[in-house]
């Protein structure tokens, strides 16, 4: 039996309770509506306000932003599928499965770019407004969806040359490793994920340190950089955790066989829900600019008409 399985058949045998399931399920759901929520005053805010559209900073955060709703919005609807339907078929399972994994694999290769552009700003400043243009933005947020796709799209060609015809139209409990069984797509997921874990985090270091040098001499804005910089570090360490998240579940699963359910559970709290939930503190809060806009919407929204 591969991994896989033996992780389909876990779930199987130690399914939650009635009680404990629809816990869960209201957790899940109030995590992703407030979240949402609050992404959507975001977008809403950005959208009002052309001192937004035209700084890469914010283009990229607003890229950041709408990724994290289709990501939380698509995982939530595959965890209240797993308890309600509990087995879809393989073509939508497909579906669900190959944009929550662009969403996924977007978020930490947007979070390096925005490191570069916070480095640029404080590093080069006097070159800042040559390099960081919005139409080399808006190129660069199309070069981090061709890296996903490039990433992702294999593993549904692998799975159309191999598999016949009837897999597609059978049922199965949704997860990438039913979806696309191969055992050398997930030798290849295990390759890419190195890869994005080596490239990204070099990013981080590179300009974190190269920003804490600068930020000793230099004046508050770089200080506040490398404050950042950490921010962003933490998110990508979460988002990250998405590449370990196989190895972390087999573990789970020889460790706490009783509580795999519970365990899966956690995973997907602190692996795909919170890292989801820092974007609005970093942008929404602490960007002086962003938050006196989003004040002044907040206030016209729930002042007394």
């Amino acid at each position: 039996m591969n991994e896989s399985s033996a992780n389909v058949t876990m779930v199987i045998q130690y399914r939650d309770s009635f009680t404990k399931a629809v816990t869960k399920n209201v957790i899940v759901v109030v995590l992703g509506i407030s979240i949402n929520y609050i992404n959507a005053g975001l977008i809403h805010t950005f959208r009002k306000h052309q001192i937004f559209y035209m700084n890469p900073r914010y283009i990229l955060f607003f890229h950041l932003v709408v990724n994290d709703m289709i990501q939380v919005t698509l995982t939530i609807i595959l965890f209240i599928i797993s308890y309600i339907l509990y087995k879809i078929n393989v073509s939508i399972c497909c579906t669900f499965i190959l944009i929550a994994l662009f969403a996924t694999e977007n978020t930490p290769l947007n979070l390096a770019c925005m490191a570069v552009e916070c480095y640029i700003a404080i590093c080069v400043p006097l070159r800042h407004v040559q390099i960081c243009t919005v139409k080399r933005t808006l190129m660069l947020i199309g070069l981090i969806w061709a890296t996903s796709m490039l990433s992702v799209l294999p593993d549904l060609f692998i799975t159309l040359a191999i598999e016949p015809l009837d897999f597609f139209n059978s049922k199965v409990f949704c997860l990438r490793e039913t979806a696309f069984p191969n055992p050398l797509i997930i030798k290849k997921r295990d390759v890419t994920y190195i890869v994005y874990l080596v490239i990204v985090w070099f990013v981080i270091f590179y300009t974190y340190f190269n920003i804490l040098f600068t930020a000793k001499t230099a004046s508050k804005d770089a200080k506040k950089a490398r404050n950042t910089i950490l921010l962003h570090g933490f998110q990508v360490l979460l988002c990250m955790a998405t590449y370990a998240d196989p190895l972390l579940k087999y573990g789970l699963q020889q460790w706490f066989p009783k509580n795999y359910p519970d365990s899966l559970f956690a995973c997907y709290i602190i692996i795909q829900i919170l890292p989801r939930s820092i974007s609005p503190i970093i942008y929404g809060i602490r960007d002086k600019t962003f938050r006196r806009y989003l004040k002044r919407y907040l206030l016209c929204k729930f002042s007394p008409q």
